[in-house]
C-alpha cells in the first residue's frame, strides 16, 4: 500500500469527529480470467475485480469488502490453508490470501474470518516480469506453507510462507526458495501435493502451452527437479489438481492427478508407489498386457520410492474448452485422518459444470451430475469450485458473473441455484437514483444497464436487508457512457447514451413494476399505473441494439400456440424472453434474458458518440452532449420529454461537454467541458418547447473540468478538475458568475462531485468529492446564500469532515457520485451516497452524523 494511502487509512476519521461512513453495498463482476476465483476453507470466496481483491460471503450472497493495493488487474487468488489442508484448518480463525496481478506483483493478506477483519500483510519480492497466471500451494506443517507461482514470462517460482506462531493470528514472512525456467512456452496451470509416505517430499505438476504435463519433485527446501512428462492432451493444459492420497483395493496411498485441456477432454492420472504396486500389478500385466502397456506412463523416483504413473481414465463430455477441474475437498475422519471423496468437478466454456465419479459396480468414471446449460447467452465458465463441505459449487463466467448451486436434496442429490453477488465486469461510467430513491440504475462499458435495490424479506421484514441486482433493463451492442432518470410523475423511464450517435429512451414494463413491489414490500405510488402499463417485458433484437416490447394482451393470445411457432420469423429473437414477476432475487440467467425494458424512442441529432446526459427536476427536458473536438459538434441538445422533439441546441463549448446539471428550480443549466470552461444557460419552458440564453461562460480551471454539482437550495455550484482543485461559485444577478471559494489542493484529479443540503435555513450541506485514485472525501459547506437576483449575504464556510477509509473506497477513478434524495421516512441524521468507478464497482455508503 502506498504511503499516501496508509496516511489516509490511519487518519480516516480524525477530521470527521461528527461524521462516519459505513459500507452498505458493493456490486462488482469478476475479472474474466482463469484461476481468478478461490473458495477458502474459511467460507469466503476471493476474486479479482479490476485492480482490487474482493471477498464475498456465499452465506449472505453479498460482497463484504474489496482490498486495495494492486496497480494492475488481479489475475489469480489462493487461500492458505487450502481446502485440502483439513488438519491445519481446524480451529484456525486467521487465514491468509495470496493474490497475483497482471504486472507480476503478488500480495499477501491476513483475514480474521471470525471477526471479519482483514489487513494487507506484505508484497512479495518482484520475481516475475509479466502477469501472474496461476498460484498453487499446500501447508506442510501448522506454520509453514509452500506455494508456487507461474507467469507468462516463462518462470515458475517456489515460495515458502512462514506464519509467526508466537502470537495468535500473527504476521507471516515469505521467502523465495527456487525459480524454475520452463522455456519459451509458459505454464498456465499448477498443482502442488505432499507425496504419500514421503513427508519431506513434494510433487509439483505444471501444464501449459506445450500440451504436456511436467512433473517435478522436490523437498521442503524448495529444490525441485524434473521427474517426468505426461503426454496425451492435444491442446493447452488449462487446469491441474492433485488429490489427497487414496486407499484403493488393498493398495496403499495412491495419488491422483486430474488435468483438463482446451482439447475438451479430462484425464485422470494415477501415481502408485512401486513398493505398494509390486504385488498387485504383476498378475494384471500377464492378463491384460496390451491395455496395460498402453495406459502405463513413466516411472519416476522421489526420495527412496519410485512411482508408476498410469492413465486411470479419459473423461469426454464437454463440448468446449475445459478450463477447470477440481477434486472434491477432503473430509476429516476420526483419528486425524483425511478422507478424499472420489469426485471431480469440471467447468467448461460450454456453460456447463459436471461432476464425475466412478460407477459403483464397474469403477468406470461417469458424469453423475450436470448443472448449467448449453446456452445461447454468450460464452460459458472460466472456473468451477467446491465449497469445503462439498454441498455447494460455484462457477464464474464470461460475463463476469457467478453461478452457484447447492445440494438441497435429502435422500438424493438436488442441486438448486443460489443467490450470489453480481455487478459490472468493465468500468462503470454513470449511475442515477430512481426518482423515488427505491433503486439505483448504473451503466457500464460492459454494455449493460443494471438496477440494484435493497431486497426485503417477505417472511420476516425486520431481517437484515441485502442489496441485489433485480433487473438488467438494457443489454446493448455498444459501451454505455451516460444515463439519466426522467423525473416527475408517470411510469419509470430513463434515457441512456452509448458509443453511438443515438440516445435511447426506455420505459419500465409491468413485470418490473410488480417485481419492484415484491422487493420493497411497498404499494405502488399510483394504483392506476399497473392498469395503464400495457407492456409486459421486452425481447432482445438479433443485433443486440433495439429491445422490442412484449405486450400483455399479445402474450395471453399467443401463449397456446407459442410452442409450435417454428417458422422462420421465430429465428429473429432466439430465445424469446419470458417476462417474470420475481418473488425472490433473480439469478444470472434470468437477469440476462427476462428483465429487459422495452425501448420506446430513439433521439437522433448528435454527430458523435454520446458522452453526458441529464434531466430537469420536473421531468420535462433532457439535455445531452457528445464527444467533440469542435464548437459545432460540442452543442448541447435539449429534448422535450413526451414528444421527444429537439427543442434547443446550446452553443458555448469547443470540446466535449463532460457533465451537465439543472439547478433544482430548473432555471439554469450548468455545463463543464474539456475546454476548461464552465457555462451557465438560463432555460425557460414555452409552449413551443424551450427558450435558452447563455448567462455566463468563463475559464474556470487550468485543466479539464470533469465534474459539477449544484447546491440543491440555492444558486451556488461546485466544479472539479484534473488540476486537483474544487471551486465553489455562485450565479450573481442572473447575469454573471462569481467565485466564492477554492478548496485546498487535493491529492489527485477530481473526477466526481455531488452536493447535498440538509439545512435550508443556514444553507448547510455536504459536498462529496471523488478522485482519480478512487478515494472519496466529504466537505461541509455552509453560508454563502445566493438567489438569482442577489449577492451572497453571508461568507461561505467549507471544511473537510471525512476522508473515507481506503478499504471502503474505489481502487481506480471515481466516475460518478450521487446522493439519494431523503424521503419522509428516513432518519434525519442519515444520508445515502452512491458511487461508481473504473474499478468495475457500484458502491452505496451510509453517511451518518454522530453528533
Amino acid at each position: 500500500m502506498s504511503p499516501a494511502a496508509g496516511e489516509q487509512l490511519s487518519g480516516a476519521h480524525r477530521e470527521g469527529r461528527g461524521v462516519e461512513a459505513r459500507r452498505v453495498f458493493i456490486g462488482a463482476g469478476c475479472n474474466r480470467v482463469v484461476n481468478n476465483v478461490s473458495w477458502g476453507a474459511c467460507g469466503l470466496v476471493a476474486f479479482g475485480t479490476q485492480n482490487a481483491v474482493a471477498l464475498f460471503s456465499p452465506l449472505r450472497g453479498e460482497i463484504v469488502t474489496t482490498l486495495p493495493g494492486h496497480k494492475a488487474p488481479v489475475n489469480c487468488t489462493l487461500w492458505l490453508p487450502t481446502k485440502k489442508d483439513v488438519l491445519q484448518v481446524r480451529g484456525k480463525e486467521t487465514h491468509y490470501l495470496l493474490s497475483g496481478s497482471a504486472d507480476g506483483t503478488i500480495m499477501a493478506w491476513k483475514i480474521a474470518s471470525g471477526k471479519g477483519e482483514w489487513s494487507h500483510v506484505l508484497q512479495l519480492p518482484g520475481m516475475h516480469k509479466k502477469g501472474i497466471t496461476c498460484l498453487a500451494g499446500r501447508m506442510v506443517s501448522d506454520t509453514v506453507a509452500i506455494f508456487a507461482s507461474t507467469s507468462s514470462d516463462g518462470i515458475v517460482v517456489i515460495w515458502e510462507m512462514e506464519i509467526e506462531p508466537t502470537t495468535p493470528g500473527g504476521d507471516c514472512k515469505v521467502s523465495c526458495l527456487h525459480a524454475l525456467s520452463v522455456g519459451l512456452k509458459p505454464m498456465v496451470s499448477l498443482s502442488l501435493a505432499v507425496l504419500p509416505e514421503q513427508g519431506g517430499h513434494l510433487i509439483l505438476a505444471m501444464g501449459g502451452l506445450d500440451h504436456k504435463i511436467h512433473i517435478y519433485c522436490g523437498d521442503k527446501a524448495g529444490k525441485f527437479v524434473k521427474a517426468c512428462e505426461l503426454k496425451g492432451h492435444s491442446d493447452w493444459i488449462r487446469s491441474l489438481d492433485f488429490s489427497l492420497p487414496v486407499m484403493m483395493g488393498g493398495e496403499k496411498h495412491n495419488l491422483f492427478l486430474v488435468s483438463s485441456s482446451q482439447d475438451r477432454t479430462i484425464r485422470i492420472w494415477k501415481m502408485t508407489s512401486e513398493a505398494a504396486a509390486s504385488g498387485s500389478s504383476v498378475p494384471l500385466r500377464k492378463g491384460a498386457i496390451e491395455m496395460t502397456s498402453y495406459i502405463e506412463g513413466p516411472l519416476f523416483v522421489a526420495g527412496s520410492t519410485s512411482y508408476q504413473v498410469s492413465l486411470e481414465s479419459l473423461l469426454v463430455g464437454h463440448e468446449d474448452w475445459v478450463y477447470s477441474v477440481e477434486w472434491q475437498p477432503p473430509t476429516l475422519l476420526t483419528g486425524d485422518e483425511a478422507h478424499q471423496p472420489m469426485s471431480i468437478l469440471s467447468a467448461s466454456m460450454d456453460k456447463m459444470m459436471m461432476m464425475w465419479r466412478p460407477e459403483k459396480n464397474t469403477g468406470l468414471w461417469i458424469n453423475s451430475v450436470t448443472v448449467g446449460e448449453l446456452s445461447h447467452s454468450a460464452l460459458g465458465f472460466y472456473g468451477g469450485h467446491w465449497q469445503s463441505d462439498g454441498r455447494s459449487i460455484l462457477a464464474h463466467g464470461y460475463g463476469g458473473s457467478f453461478h452457484m448451486w447447492r445440494d438441497v436434496g435429502l435422500d438424493s442429490e438436488n442441486w438448486q441455484p443460489q443467490i450470489v453477488p453480481s455487478g459490472h465486469f468493465a468500468p462503470v461510467s454513470d449511475l442515477t437514483w430512481a426518482r423515488s430513491g427505491q433503486y439505483l440504475l448504473s451503466v457500464s462499458h460492459d454494455q449493460t444497464t443494471r438496477i440494484f435495490a435493497p431486497w426485503r424479506n417477505q417472511v420476516n421484514p425486520g431481517d437484515m436487508v441485502y442489496w441485489r441486482e433485480i433487473a438488467r433493463p438494457q443489454i446493448h451492442g455498444h459501451d454505455l457512457n451516460c444515463v439519466t432518470f426522467i423525473q416527475g410523475s408517470g411510469n419509470h423511464r430513463f434515457v441512456s447514451g452509448a458509443d453511438e450517435k443515438v440516445s435511447r429512451v426506455f420505459e419500465a414494463p409491468l413485470s418490473f413494476l410488480k417485481t419492484l413491489q415484491q422487493a420493497t414490500l411497498l404499494k405502488p405510488d399510483i394504483s392506476e399505473d399497473f392498469g395503464n402499463v400495457q407492456v409486459l417485458g421486452a425481447n432482445m433484437s438479433a443485433l443486440g441494439l433495439s429491445q422490442k416490447p412484449i405486450y400483455t394482451h399479445a402474450g395471453v393470445k399467443e401463449s397456446p400456440s407459442g410452442n409450435s411457432n417454428d417458422g422462420p420469423d421465430s429465428m429473429e429473437t432466439i430465445p424469446d424472453a419470458v417476462p417474470t414477476v420475481f418473488t425472490e432475487p433473480p439469478v444470472e440467467d434470468q437477469l440476462a434474458w427476462n428483465t429487459l425494458w422495452p425501448e420506446s424512442h430513439k433521439l437522433y441529432g448528435h454527430g458523435n458518440e454520446l458522452f453526458s446526459i441529464c434531466c430537469d427536476y420536473e421531468g420535462k427536458l433532457v439535455a445531452s452532449s457528445c464527444k467533440a473536438q469542435s464548437a459545432a459538434v460540442a452543442e448541447i441538445w435539449l429534448w422535450e420529454v413526451g414528444t421527444w422533439k429537439a427543442v434547443g441546441r446550446l452553443q458555448s463549448h469547443n470540446l466535449t461537454v463532460t457533465q451537465m446539471e439543472f439547478s433544482r428550480d430548473n432555471v439554469f443549466l450548468l455545463s463543464v467541458s474539456r475546454d476548461r470552461h464552465l457555462s451557465i444557460f438560463s432555460i425557460s419552458k414555452t409552449e413551443e418547447g424551450a427558450e435558452h440564453r447563455l448567462v455566463a461562460k468563463l475559464e474556470a480551471h487550468k485543466r479539464i473540468i470533469w465534474a459539477c454539482s449544484w447546491n440543491p437550495f440555492g444558486y451556488e455550484f461546485a466544479t472539479g478538475s484534473r488540476d486537483k482543485s474544487v471551486k465553489i461559485w455562485c450565479v450573481k444577478d442572473a447575469s454573471s458568475v462569481k467565485l466564492l471559494a477554492t478548496l485546498p489542493q487535493f491529492r489527485d484529479s477530481v473526477t466526481a462531485l455531488a452536493w447535498m443540503c440538509h439545512d435550508r435555513a443556514s444553507n448547510a450541506g455536504v459536498l462529496a468529492v471523488g478522485m482519480d485514485n478512487g478515494l472519496i472525501e466529504l466537505w461541509s459547506v455552509s453560508g454563502g446564500r445566493a438567489s438569482a437576483g442577489s449577492t451572497p449575504d453571508s461568507p461561505l464556510s467549507v471544511a473537510c469532515t471525512l476522508r473515507f477509509d481506503p478499504v471502503l473506497c474505489h481502487v481506480s477513478t471515481v466516475h460518478r457520485l450521487r446522493w439519494r434524495e431523503p424521503s419522509s421516512t428516513d432518519e434525519e441524521s442519515t444520508l445515502e451516497l452512491a458511487s461508481c468507478g473504473a474499478d468495475h464497482t457500484v458502491r452505496v455508503f451510509e453517511v451518518r452524523d454522530t453528533i
